[in-house]
């Protein structure tokens, strides 16, 4: 008897994992770690995926790991070392890569799913029409393909607009498969319609997990804390900053009454494009990436900015003093620009008007020689690209 109970709470907690699981489905190296290297300098291809030109294109090399200076690209990778860069040809042969997921995302139910793309500036290669040298920076698109085995294109999940930026952008999808998926592949391809095929690349970085969302018309799925026993709820959590629908009565307040508090080179006819602003009161932990809770103020500035100005496009740009190894100084100064794009695009604003780079310390203002010049390089800045409000 005791066996079969012991069996029971066992097939009980597995059925209760699996279906969780169900609800966070992942990617293998979603951040595309490897050595950087050119596509054609190894054959074992890039850690965890598999390429698609083997079967696709088999007489063109795979796609390339970033960042070495490779093709003349140098952005340094938006999430953790390395990134994977994209073309798409001339003579109609275009890169693509697939793996096999985790857990199956399920025919009719609705996923969230979002990734890092860039396009670089300079990306130059051999023609393959004219075998001469080319710059491979026409935009391109990133293509979302699911089936059921590596390099299935049986369902065209999901489609970004031409990458047109040469800094890192979220790109968000809500994708509802119409059959139940197995593999996910990534290609770069041509902006369609297209009357010839031409030379582009695409950078790709920070796949997230495709998470379970409601579907149009399906009641919001209960909280993980209302499923804790009364007893264990925090009477008077401390509130946290949440996404906000710019539906919302906060999302519309900022729109109709938005008045900086801290940045007030944001005022309503004073922004103008091509300005940089350096973003006051932001605080991180050290050596983190971690925005301090005192910085929310000043983030809330630039997000009622953004929901208040229509076409409007700001690079976060990052930087650090001139002491450290220049990778170090570029991640850092990467992964804290994106978690302030990250704040802004979780908070509710939409993700085209948000880009962001590290700079490392390419771009000082002062001198690294004195304390006072190391505290003022190492900084985050808003650069408008675009406004038209």
């Amino acid at each position: 008897m005791y066996k079969g109970i012991f069996v029971f709470l066992l097939l009980s907690v597995n059925i209760t994992l699996i279906s969780a699981q169900s609800d966070t489905i992942r990617l293998k190296n979603p951040s595309f770690e490897d050595t950087p290297k050119r596509g054609g300098e190894a054959m074992d291809g890039i850690s965890g995926w598999f390429d698609c030109g083997k079967i696709n294109f088999p007489m063109e090399s795979p796609p390339d790991i970033h960042p070495n200076g490779y093709w003349n690209n140098n952005l340094p990778a938006s999430d953790r070392k390395t990134y994977l860069g994209m073309v798409v040809r001339d003579n109609g042969t275009y890169e693509s890569v697939s793996v096999r997921i985790d857990s199956m995302l399920e025919a009719g139910k609705c996923y969230k799913f979002s990734i890092h793309l860039a396009r670089a500036e300079k990306y130059v290669s051999r023609s393959r029409m004219s075998n001469e040298e080319a710059n491979y920076v026409t935009p391109a698109v990133l293509r979302i393909w699911g089936g059921s085995g590596f390099c299935n294109e049986r369902e065209l999940l999901a489609e970004s607009n031409p990458v047109t930026n040469s800094s890192w952008q979220i790109n968000t999808f809500e994708i509802r498969p119409k059959s139940n998926i197995r593999s996910i592949t990534f290609s770069a391809f041509y902006k369609t319609p297209t009357l010839m095929p031409y030379n582009g690349n695409l950078l790709v970085d920070g796949a997230s997990a495709f998470i379970r969302v409601p579907c149009p018309g399906e009641p919001p799925f209960a909280s993980a804390k209302s499923k804790l026993p009364p007893h264990k709820r925090k009477k008077n959590p401390t509130p946290v900053n949440t996404p906000t629908s710019k539906d919302s009565p906060v999302a519309i307040a900022a729109t109709k009454n938005f008045k900086p508090k801290i940045l007030h080179e944001l005022n309503k006819g004073k922004a103008k494009q091509g300005q940089t602003i350096e973003i006051k009161n932001l605080l991180f932990k050290a050596d983190s990436a971690t925005i301090d809770r005192t910085s929310y103020e000043v983030l809330d500035d630039i997000y009622g900015f953004l929901m208040s100005t229509d076409e409007v496009i700001i690079e976060i740009g990052g930087h650090t003093n001139g002491t450290p190894p220049d990778e170090y100084c570029d991640r850092l100064s990467t992964a804290r620009a994106k978690s302030v794009a990250e704040y802004l695009v979780e908070k509710g604003v939409d993700p085209s008007k948000v880009q962001f780079k590290g700079y490392g310390k390419k771009k000082p203002i002062a001198d690294n020689k004195t304390a006072y010049g190391r505290t003022k390089n190492q900084r985050v800045e808003i650069k408008i690209l675009n406004l038209n409000s």
